[in-house]
């Protein structure tokens, strides 16, 4: 559960996966650089999925490393050189964020871009956690 308040106001198509606007409380604001699927060793796995899934681990690794948890993530920008394959793996694109996030789903977008600095790089997070003091 988290300690901010999501919302998803009546009148308003469903939100899946995501909410429609968040009020952090009181914290410290964590603004996460743009992540993506690297390893430690700089090493980035082929695969959207698996690449999704190591840029969530990363970015849990910050907030924790700030003294928060994944819940306390209050946005979060996507960024894929791959929509088409983003919708298709939906599901499993769902299970490696909820390993991470659990059921915390904060105000999100996916954005399609044609390249990132990484050319093997397929998916990057760009996040915003408010940490507890």
């Amino acid at each position: 559960m988290s300690r901010h308040q999501l919302f998803n106001p009546d009148g308003m198509a469903p939100a899946v996966g995501f909410s429609y606007g968040a009020i952090s409380s009181d914290g410290r604001l964590l603004h996460i650089a743009g992540i993506t699927g690297h390893g430690a060793d700089g090493s980035i796995e082929p695969g959207l999925v698996e690449q999704f899934s190591a840029a969530c681990t990363s970015v849990a690794k910050v907030v924790d490393e700030a003294g928060g948890e994944p819940s306390d993530v209050v946005s979060m920008v996507i960024y894929t050189t791959e929509i088409a394959n983003y919708r298709e793996n939906l599901t499993e694109l769902g299970h490696a964020y909820r390993a991470v996030f659990g059921r915390h789903f904060p105000p999100m977008a996916l954005i399609g871009v044609s390249d990132l600095f990484d050319p093997a790089a397929v998916v990057e997070l760009l996040c915003v956690a408010v940490v507890p003091e």
